[in-house]
């Protein structure tokens, strides 16, 4: 291919390809960090102003200092989720490493993996990646997928490989996360239910869930030692679930809570049960012990022991059907309509602020319009 310069800059050519189309391409020479002699080029241009703009751009992030940027401009997405993987796999639990491994080869790769990093625009990730996704999942597991995506994105920007993520404000609807919480007179139906219907254990894991807004595996992780009745606190130093136990999902996940006298008194009346049950089991409740046991077994209850639970309460009461997580999104939703700070609700849930206005932006987008409506209500007074 013979390459004919341009009047415009030395490193900027034009070529014809074998069409015999007229085309664009610059070759840009260089000094890396270390001193190294290297160069930057690129081809397929349809201008000579859209070559000229690229050249520039590579020649003003070089001089910047964002050599890395330049030399990465070629990664495809797939290249760096491996990258990204082997980096970090180490700083993850278990359960983090499977999950990620997991989306990248069967989703993101498949998916994304040709396209450049540095060229991903946001129309295009939505159309190959989200909306085909929608197609399989549900919007729930969909934005799973596009929360991780944001995650190794970021971690690109971390590393000046790319200036910004491009991704970070795109949003999807899931009607079914966005219902799957109950207003305070529902939930007290609910209980009520619970109360009635279950035996004592699930009732109090029900009670305690709705109160702290616990992950049903912290609350599962619990020890009695992790309940301090005189100062009204719980602890959160564990998750459990079927495939054992394990450090918290986040840093921000270990915390200490107050709760209130209602949850107290039922706690206090469950542990002397407790005692009770493990004597027949001929054995003497610790303050190691989990806090949740089976009835049947007097061993620790398992993380699919609320099932049949919702289901009875359901049926029972006629309020629509949630999940146990539900139970966390109600306490943040009512927390949220009783104007709680985020920072306060954040903590709380063992959340980040940004992460409650994220998941729960419905609800603040309902306090914006009550607060425009009152401050019109107010100077109309």
């Amino acid at each position: 291919m013979k390459l004919n310069k341009s009047k415009k800059d030395p490193e900027l050519f034009w070529y014809k390809n074998a069409k015999g189309e007229k085309l664009w391409c610059f070759r840009h020479r260089y000094y890396d960090s270390l001193g190294n002699r290297k160069e930057k080029s690129k081809q397929g241009f349809k201008t000579e102003n859209e070559a000229y703009r690229a050249l520039l751009e590579v020649k003003t992030n070089i001089l910047n200092g964002d050599v890395k940027r330049v030399e990465s401009s070629n990664l495809t997405v797939g290249e760096w989720l491996d990258i990204w993987f082997e980096t970090h796999r180490n700083e993850w639990k278990v359960t983090s490493q499977q999950q990620r491994e997991n989306a990248i080869k069967h989703q993101m790769k498949p998916l994304l993996g040709k396209y450049k990093l540095a060229d991903l625009d946001k129309t295009t990730y939505k159309r190959v990646f989200i909306n085909v996704l929608l197609e399989k999942y549900k919007p729930s597991t969909v934005e799973l997928f596009h929360r991780l995506f944001k995650v190794a994105v970021n971690s690109a920007v971390d590393d000046e490989i790319i200036p910004r993520n491009r991704f970070s404000k795109i949003t999807i609807k899931s009607s079914e996360e966005a219902d799957n919480f109950l207003t305070a007179q529902e939930l007290k139906l609910f209980l009520k239910a619970a109360e009635e219907l279950d035996n004592i254990t699930n009732y109090t894991l029900i009670l305690l869930l709705a109160y702290t807004g616990l992950r049903k595996g912290e609350a599962l992780g619990l020890q009695w030692n992790n309940i301090n009745f005189e100062e009204k606190t719980l602890t959160v130093e564990r998750t459990r679930d079927n495939k054992g136990t394990r450090e918290p999902k986040t840093d921000n996940s270990y915390r200490t809570i107050l709760i209130d006298d209602a949850l107290i008194k039922q706690l206090k009346k469950y542990k002397k049960w407790c005692r009770e049950l493990l004597i027949s089991f001929g054995r003497y409740l610790s303050e190691d012990d989990y806090v949740f046991l089976s009835y049947q077994t007097g061993k620790p209850v398992t993380d699919n022991t609320t099932k049949y639970s919702f289901d009875r309460i359901v049926k029972k009461t006629g309020i629509k059907r949630i999940t146990p997580h539900g139970l966390r999104h109600s306490h943040a939703t009512i927390l949220i309509g009783q104007r709680i700070p985020v920072k306060v609700i954040a903590d709380r849930l063992g959340n980040t602020p940004q992460m409650i206005l994220d998941i729960y932006g419905h609800s603040f987008k309902d306090l914006e319009e009550e607060s425009v409506n009152a401050f019109e209500k107010a100077l109309n007074i």
